[in-house]
């Protein structure tokens, strides 16, 4: 899986060492000492309420490759870490008041969607789904009509690689996000700076279909944050139905705790966009990596950004996801 940091020319293994430092054996470590320092206790807000709020982008996988087989790209040793299972998962989310969960398919896993699906199975409505799906096989709306009745409610997708067709040129491309806006699916980039100008053609291409762009179109990997890009991304906001993830914080800007240096990009996209159309997200499991902690992510959102009124702090935290991730 290609997250807030990776290309299709970048390995995970390669951001997340380049990130958060090398990554070693499993997440027990990092979930006892998360845990030790909020004295294993429920931070949730009250405004939370009984729902609890939705982390709109985690990725799982397991270390069992027998029962879940990886893509051919892809070896145990390529899983960093080893394994990351909603169990693992749940000793950061519950303890901080998150009670759902979207589940972004894992790239370990190619476009065999199992795992995540078994997960989802596992524990009813706490999870919903964004699938991986291959959009050059002519069955392709087939197969995201059977994985919406299964919970998934969103398709993930990669910027072309060089060399390759653009999304404008793509016959099965465009299969996917006409059967996207017919089915009531969004389609969810993983996509660059660069890429914002093909991402507003399709928007104009496809006006019905619901498209989530992931960590700010990556904005601030780097370590700067760019006005020009932040201005390119939230001209997306006149597309009805485009929605962004503040998420990966970890990743961006500075890519240090308390993440202050994102809020002025954050007030941007809420003047823009309006705290209906976006979403806050974790990218788990690589926003638990030392020194970054799971609560800094949600408390970037739920305690930091003063000019969120409660109703506002909570279509971030909670009912922009649900709304386009959960059926209810």
């Amino acid at each position: 899986m290609l997250s807030c940091g990776d290309s299709p020319r970048v390995s995970r293994r390669a951001f997340a060492i380049g990130i958060a430092g090398a990554v070693t054996g499993t997440l027990s470590g990092v979930g006892t000492g998360e845990l030790g320092a909020m004295q294993v206790t429920t931070i949730a807000s009250e405004e939370s309420g009984d729902e609890g709020w939705i982390d709109a982008h985690t990725h799982v996988w397991t270390s069992d490759i027998k029962q879940y087989p990886l893509a051919k790209s892809f070896s145990a040793a390529s899983m960093q870490p080893a394994s990351f299972t909603p169990e693992e998962l749940f000793l950061h989310t519950k303890p901080a008041g998150v009670q759902r969960i979207v589940l972004i398919q894992m790239s370990y896993y190619g476009f065999d969607n199992a795992y995540m699906l078994d997960m989802m199975a596992k524990y009813p409505g706490t999870f919903g789904g964004v699938a991986i799906v291959n959009h050059d096989d002519p069955r392709v709306a087939e197969t995201m009509k059977d994985l919406a009745t299964k919970g998934v409610r969103g398709f993930r997708l990669y910027p072309p690689e060089m060399g390759r067709r653009s999304w404008l040129e793509d016959a099965g491309m465009a299969r996917l996000w006409t059967a996207a806006g017919e089915q009531d699916l969004a389609v969810c980039l993983l996509i660059n700076p660069t890429d914002l100008s093909l991402t507003a053609k399709m928007c104009e291409r496809f006006p019905d279909t619901r498209v989530v762009v992931d960590h700010f179109a990556r904005i601030g990997v780097s370590g700067r944050i760019d006005d020009e890009q932040i201005a390119q991304l939230c001209s997306l906001a006149r597309f009805r139905q485009t929605y962004v993830k503040v998420s990966a914080f970890y990743a961006l800007g500075k890519k240090s705790p308390p993440y202050d240096d994102l809020i002025p990009m954050i007030r941007r996209l809420y003047d823009a966009f309006g705290p209906e159309r976006l979403m806050w997200a974790s990218d788990n499991p690589y926003q638990v990596q030392p020194p970054h902690r799971y609560i800094d992510s949600l408390s970037l959102v739920r305690d930091r950004l003063s000019f969120l009124s409660a109703s506002e702090r909570r279509h971030l935290l909670r009912d922009t996801a649900k709304r386009v991730f959960f059926a209810a």
